[in-house]
Protein backbone atom coordinates (compact mmCIF):
# COMPACT_ATOMS: atom_id res chain seq x y z
CA UNK A 1 0.00 0.00 0.00
CA UNK A 2 2.76 1.95 0.10
CA UNK A 3 2.44 3.57 -3.23
CA UNK A 4 -1.05 4.53 -2.56
CA UNK A 5 -0.39 8.24 -1.68
CA UNK A 6 1.58 8.78 -4.83
CA UNK A 7 -1.32 7.54 -6.40
CA UNK A 8 -4.03 9.54 -5.25
CA UNK A 9 -2.42 12.55 -5.40
CA UNK A 10 -0.95 12.08 -8.99
CA UNK A 11 -5.32 11.06 -9.73
CA UNK A 12 -5.92 14.63 -8.40
CA UNK A 13 -3.52 16.44 -10.60
CA UNK A 14 -4.45 13.98 -13.13
CA UNK A 15 -8.31 15.05 -13.53
CA UNK A 16 -6.25 19.32 -12.75
CA UNK A 17 -4.02 18.99 -15.78
CA UNK A 18 -3.23 15.32 -16.73
CA UNK A 19 -0.57 16.68 -19.38
CA UNK A 20 1.69 18.60 -16.61
CA UNK A 21 1.62 15.41 -14.75
CA UNK A 22 2.80 13.00 -17.48
CA UNK A 23 5.36 15.55 -18.97
CA UNK A 24 6.60 16.77 -15.05
CA UNK A 25 6.82 12.88 -13.68
CA UNK A 26 8.51 12.02 -17.31
CA UNK A 27 11.16 14.71 -16.68
CA UNK A 28 12.03 13.80 -13.15
CA UNK A 29 12.77 10.52 -13.80
CA UNK A 30 14.58 11.46 -17.06
CA UNK A 31 16.55 13.63 -15.45
CA UNK A 32 17.38 11.27 -12.40
CA UNK A 33 15.91 13.31 -9.82
CA UNK A 34 13.45 10.41 -8.73
CA UNK A 35 13.84 6.63 -9.19
CA UNK A 36 9.77 6.61 -8.71
CA UNK A 37 8.80 7.06 -12.13
CA UNK A 38 7.91 4.45 -14.85
CA UNK A 39 10.01 4.24 -17.53
CA UNK A 40 7.08 4.51 -19.86
CA UNK A 41 6.84 8.06 -18.76
CA UNK A 42 9.89 8.87 -19.33
CA UNK A 43 10.37 8.09 -23.25
CA UNK A 44 11.38 11.08 -25.64
CA UNK A 45 8.13 10.70 -27.80
CA UNK A 46 5.94 10.04 -24.65
CA UNK A 47 7.42 13.65 -23.24
CA UNK A 48 7.27 15.43 -26.44
CA UNK A 49 3.47 14.82 -26.64
CA UNK A 50 3.16 15.76 -23.58
CA UNK A 51 4.75 19.00 -23.57
CA UNK A 52 2.98 19.73 -27.17
CA UNK A 53 -0.49 19.09 -24.96
CA UNK A 54 0.71 20.88 -21.91
CA UNK A 55 1.31 24.19 -24.32
CA UNK A 56 -1.99 23.62 -25.97
CA UNK A 57 -3.60 23.37 -22.85
CA UNK A 58 -1.84 26.18 -21.12
CA UNK A 59 -3.73 28.23 -23.79
CA UNK A 60 -7.26 26.91 -24.21
CA UNK A 61 -7.12 26.93 -20.45
CA UNK A 62 -7.08 30.90 -19.69
CA UNK A 63 -9.65 31.74 -22.96
CA UNK A 64 -13.04 32.45 -21.03
CA UNK A 65 -15.51 29.84 -22.49
CA UNK A 66 -12.97 28.04 -24.19
CA UNK A 67 -11.78 26.41 -21.17
CA UNK A 68 -15.46 24.73 -20.56
CA UNK A 69 -15.25 23.49 -24.15
CA UNK A 70 -11.57 21.94 -23.64
CA UNK A 71 -13.22 20.80 -19.67
CA UNK A 72 -16.01 19.05 -21.67
CA UNK A 73 -13.28 17.29 -24.21
CA UNK A 74 -11.53 16.20 -21.59
CA UNK A 75 -13.80 14.51 -19.17
CA UNK A 76 -13.39 11.29 -20.42
CA UNK A 77 -9.50 11.52 -21.45
CA UNK A 78 -8.33 13.39 -17.73
CA UNK A 79 -10.13 10.22 -15.75
CA UNK A 80 -7.91 7.64 -18.32
CA UNK A 81 -4.80 9.27 -18.03
CA UNK A 82 -5.12 9.57 -13.99
CA UNK A 83 -5.85 5.76 -14.14
CA UNK A 84 -3.37 5.12 -16.61
CA UNK A 85 -0.26 6.76 -14.60
CA UNK A 86 -2.00 5.40 -11.28
CA UNK A 87 -1.27 1.73 -12.99
CA UNK A 88 1.62 2.64 -13.96
CA UNK A 89 2.93 3.79 -10.73
CA UNK A 90 1.38 0.71 -8.88
CA UNK A 91 3.53 -2.04 -11.48
CA UNK A 92 6.59 -0.16 -11.25
CA UNK A 93 6.69 -0.24 -7.54
CA UNK A 94 5.14 -3.82 -7.39
CA UNK A 95 3.56 -2.93 -3.83
CA UNK A 96 -0.46 -2.75 -5.02
CA UNK A 97 -2.16 -4.46 -7.75
CA UNK A 98 -2.18 -2.22 -11.33
CA UNK A 99 -6.13 -2.70 -11.73
CA UNK A 100 -6.67 -1.19 -7.83
CA UNK A 101 -4.06 1.54 -8.67
CA UNK A 102 -5.95 2.66 -11.85
CA UNK A 103 -9.65 2.78 -10.41
CA UNK A 104 -7.96 4.52 -7.76
CA UNK A 105 -6.16 6.89 -10.04
CA UNK A 106 -9.28 7.26 -12.25
CA UNK A 107 -11.60 7.89 -9.82
CA UNK A 108 -10.45 10.39 -8.08
CA UNK A 109 -8.94 12.74 -11.51
CA UNK A 110 -12.63 12.20 -12.48
CA UNK A 111 -13.42 13.59 -8.67
CA UNK A 112 -10.79 16.76 -9.50
CA UNK A 113 -11.81 17.25 -12.83
CA UNK A 114 -15.31 17.36 -11.89
CA UNK A 115 -14.74 20.07 -9.48
CA UNK A 116 -12.52 21.69 -12.16
CA UNK A 117 -15.04 22.54 -14.83
CA UNK A 118 -17.90 23.43 -12.15
CA UNK A 119 -15.70 25.86 -11.01
CA UNK A 120 -14.70 27.48 -14.61
CA UNK A 121 -18.58 27.36 -15.30
CA UNK A 122 -19.10 29.14 -12.46
CA UNK A 123 -15.71 31.82 -12.89
CA UNK A 124 -17.39 32.46 -16.72
CA UNK A 125 -20.22 33.68 -15.43
CA UNK A 126 -18.50 36.73 -14.48
CA UNK A 127 -17.35 39.04 -17.62
CA UNK A 128 -13.85 40.06 -17.27
CA UNK A 129 -10.91 36.97 -18.45
CA UNK A 130 -8.77 38.02 -15.44
CA UNK A 131 -10.36 35.50 -12.78
CA UNK A 132 -9.77 32.71 -15.59
CA UNK A 133 -5.85 33.52 -16.10
CA UNK A 134 -5.33 33.62 -12.40
CA UNK A 135 -7.41 30.33 -11.71
CA UNK A 136 -5.30 28.79 -14.19
CA UNK A 137 -2.27 29.78 -13.48
CA UNK A 138 -2.78 28.73 -9.75
CA UNK A 139 -3.62 24.99 -10.71
CA UNK A 140 -0.63 24.54 -13.31
CA UNK A 141 1.46 25.90 -10.05
CA UNK A 142 -0.50 23.40 -7.76
CA UNK A 143 0.13 20.37 -9.89
CA UNK A 144 3.66 21.11 -10.67
CA UNK A 145 4.63 21.36 -7.19
CA UNK A 146 2.23 18.76 -5.10
CA UNK A 147 3.86 16.37 -7.80
CA UNK A 148 7.26 17.30 -7.41
CA UNK A 149 6.45 17.12 -3.64
CA UNK A 150 4.82 13.96 -4.05
CA UNK A 151 7.63 11.73 -5.22
CA UNK A 152 9.61 12.80 -1.74
CA UNK A 153 6.58 12.91 0.84
CA UNK A 154 4.13 10.89 -0.74
CA UNK A 155 1.82 10.84 2.87
CA UNK A 156 2.13 14.48 3.31
CA UNK A 157 1.17 15.62 -0.56
CA UNK A 158 -1.89 12.67 -0.44
CA UNK A 159 -2.90 14.70 2.88
CA UNK A 160 -3.41 18.33 0.36
CA UNK A 161 -4.90 17.05 -2.12
CA UNK A 162 -7.42 15.34 -0.35
CA UNK A 163 -8.00 18.81 1.47
CA UNK A 164 -7.53 20.49 -1.92
CA UNK A 165 -10.44 17.86 -3.29
CA UNK A 166 -12.85 18.42 -0.40
CA UNK A 167 -12.34 21.85 -0.46
CA UNK A 168 -13.48 22.06 -4.25
CA UNK A 169 -16.17 20.10 -3.80
CA UNK A 170 -17.23 22.33 -1.17
CA UNK A 171 -16.85 25.79 -3.37
CA UNK A 172 -18.68 23.70 -6.61
CA UNK A 173 -21.56 23.42 -4.01
CA UNK A 174 -21.67 26.65 -3.03
CA UNK A 175 -21.46 27.82 -6.31
CA UNK A 176 -24.02 25.23 -7.60
CA UNK A 177 -26.90 28.17 -7.72
CA UNK A 178 -24.48 30.15 -10.15
CA UNK A 179 -23.76 27.29 -12.32
CA UNK A 180 -27.23 26.47 -12.95
CA UNK A 181 -28.09 29.91 -13.94
CA UNK A 182 -25.15 29.81 -16.47
CA UNK A 183 -26.07 26.42 -18.41
CA UNK A 184 -29.61 27.96 -17.92
CA UNK A 185 -28.39 30.67 -20.16
CA UNK A 186 -26.30 29.07 -22.47
CA UNK A 187 -29.03 26.44 -22.97
CA UNK A 188 -31.53 29.41 -24.01
CA UNK A 189 -28.94 30.98 -26.04
CA UNK A 190 -28.93 27.55 -27.97
CA UNK A 191 -32.49 27.70 -28.50
CA UNK A 192 -32.55 31.12 -29.09
CA UNK A 193 -29.79 30.44 -32.18
CA UNK A 194 -32.12 27.00 -33.58
CA UNK A 195 -34.86 29.25 -33.45
CA UNK A 196 -33.11 32.07 -35.73
CA UNK A 197 -31.86 29.86 -37.88
CA UNK A 198 -35.14 28.15 -38.32
CA UNK A 199 -37.10 31.32 -38.88
CA UNK A 200 -34.24 32.05 -41.81
CA UNK A 201 -34.21 29.26 -42.99
CA UNK A 202 -38.00 28.06 -42.77
CA UNK A 203 -39.82 28.75 -47.00
CA UNK A 204 -41.91 32.54 -47.51
CA UNK A 205 -45.68 32.45 -46.13
CA UNK A 206 -47.69 33.15 -49.49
Amino acid sequence: MSVLPLVFTSGWASGINAYAVVLLLGLLGATGVSDEVPAALERPDVLIVAGLLFVVEAVADKIPYVDSVWDTVHTVIRPVAGGVVAALLAGHNGSLPELAAGAVGGSTALLSHLVKAGTRIAVNASPEPASNIVLSLAEDLGVAGLIAFALFHPVAAAVIAGTLLAAGIAVVIFLWSRIRRFLQRRRERRAQKRSAVAAGTAPPVT
